[in-house]
């Protein structure tokens, strides 16, 4: 039978997206994966041996991820998906009132922008002054955010309020369609609001250039009709699924890894949230980011135009859509599947007995076990400028590049030893213990776990980290070379 491995765990598998294993139960699977690939075990399992929270598992639509269907006889033909984190039904009416609709009116000129749209029987006029009615927050204005608010924009939404704190840089213009050149070191919400009225003037456009908190999240989204999740990172997912789904606002998700999307409708009518299927993020550094593992240009342009198409559904009250569904798309290998997203009766906001009962900041490394006790051993480091230093003074030391090959292609770090996280254990024997072994990545995140890895294999050597990763050392310049790594 096939096991497709999800991008984001490939490198526990030797890179291999699927996976021929015989025939036999889901537990037999997982010990044949395990068995042919030991590092998989790291990526799969926590250290008490149990599937880690963010992995799902199914079998066709079909969610086995709890370990008491794990024993079910497979068949041959039977196909296994193992899902992590990136981050249905038809609706009954829309989620715009008939009293805003009616509050509506279209002059000449957009009864001509949208003609299209009045021809369609499924929209028609009351569709579009639902549109027009709308108000939407779309937090992200990156590449997730680019298509979403312009075809948002181009559709009519009559509010569109746009949500970012960062600025845009010349990396950002392959995939963030809605910035140019002209842009760069402009705020991207800036940026977002003049692209929005080249399209259309009359939408009111509603820059926030600001970082969500848990203070101010409340205050972003309240009043609005749908949220966009078009941000990047774990933290500012399950915030802004808090909020909706304390406050009941829909929450239309999406997510890129590489090749990889997925696109979900969270906290509709009693229908699960975010937390129902991943109840808890990938620990820091185990699994590559989206900044850190790159996408496809055109793949978020894919899966925001499927995002937009989604809040304009449940905005003009259409069709069927992924409430209660996960929609993955792998644009390498053309293999799309819905999944159905069960609401867990143990989800700590939105299940049978909640223990959430307001939006709170979390402490990323201690929502994911990784918190420091006491007797642990904290993690040391360098700054890009020390490092820099002792590589000048020629000091005595070994540098560890835990990055993906890819990565390595684009920027290669003069003297590093290439050793893989899943490899570090078994090839502790490489590091020289009376010597200082500094290790980097791309961001500082990965290589805090690599010396975590070996300090549990039993490696006992001074291991420092390169703190921000190679990212922070571009700008570094060395006296013989005349120009930045």
């Amino acid at each position: 039978m096939k096991v497709y491995i999800s991008a984001t765990l490939r490198g526990f598998f030797e890179r291999n997206a699927v996976i021929e294993a015989p025939e036999g139960t889901i537990r037999d699977v997982l010990r044949f994966l395990t068995d042919e690939y030991p590092e998989a075990a790291k990526g799969l399992y926590d250290g008490d041996g149990k599937l880690r929270n963010f992995i799902k598992i199914y079998v066709g639509d079909e969610d086995r991820t709890e370990a008491d269907k794990w024993y079910k006889p497979l068949n041959a033909d039977d196909e296994i998906l193992l899902l992590p984190a990136i981050a249905g039904g038809a609706p009954s009416d829309s989620i715009i009132s008939d009293e805003r609709r009616k509050e509506v009116a279209f002059d000449d000129k957009e009864i001509e922008r949208f003609g299209k749209h009045l021809l369609l029987r499924d929209i028609g006029v009351k569709g579009q002054k639902r549109i027009k009615a709308a108000k939407v927050v779309v937090i992200g204005a990156g590449a997730l955010g680019s298509p979403v608010i312009q075809y948002l924009a181009a559709a009519g939404v009559g509010t569109i309020k746009v949500v970012d704190f960062d600025e845009v840089s010349l990396e950002n213009l392959q995939s963030q369609v809605i910035h140019t050149t002209r842009d760069i070191n402009r705020p991207k919400v800036a940026s977002a609001k003049d692209k929005v009225k080249n399209i259309n003037r009359n939408i009111v456009f509603e820059a926030e250039n600001t970082e969500l908190t848990a203070d101010n999240i409340v205050q972003v989204i309240e009043g609005y009709d749908v949220v966009i999740d078009c941000t990047d990172n774990y933290k500012a997912r399950y915030l802004i699924n808090d909020a909706c789904a304390l406050y009941g606002i829909p929450l239309v998700f999406g997510a890129i890894y590489q090749y990889e999307g997925q696109v979900g409708i969270f906290n509709l009518d009693g229908g699960p949230c975010y937390r129902c299927q991943f109840p808890a993020p990938p620990e820091p550094g185990l699994v590559p980011s989206c900044a850190e593992g790159g996408a496809i240009s055109p793949l978020p342009g894919i899966i925001g135009s499927i995002q937009a198409n989604e809040a304009l559904k449940l905005i003009i009250g259409i069709g069927e859509h992924l409430d209660g569904k996960l929609l993955t798309i792998d644009s390498l290998y053309l293999h799309s599947k819905i999944l159905k997203v069960n609401k867990n009766r143990k989800c700590p906001i939105c299940g049978a007995e909640p223990s959430i009962f307001k939006v709170e900041d979390y402490d990323y490394e201690d929502f994911c076990g990784l918190k420091e006790s006491e007797n642990e051993i904290p993690v040391e480091g360098f700054t890009p400028e020390e490092l820099a230093k002792r590589i000048e003074n020629g000091d005595p030391m070994m540098i560890i590049d835990v990055r993906e090959p890819h990565e390595r292609a684009i920027l290669r770090f003069p003297h590093a030893v290439v050793i893989p996280i899943g490899q570090l254990a078994r090839r502790k024997n490489e590091l020289n213990p009376d010597q200082d072994t500094i290790f980097i990545c791309k961001q500082g995140k990965r290589s805090i776990l690599a010396i975590n890895t070996l300090r549990e294999a039993g490696y006992t050597g001074p291991m420092y980290n390169l703190k921000g990763g190679i990212d922070a050392m571009k700008d570094i310049i060395f006296s013989h070379e005349g120009a930045w790594l």
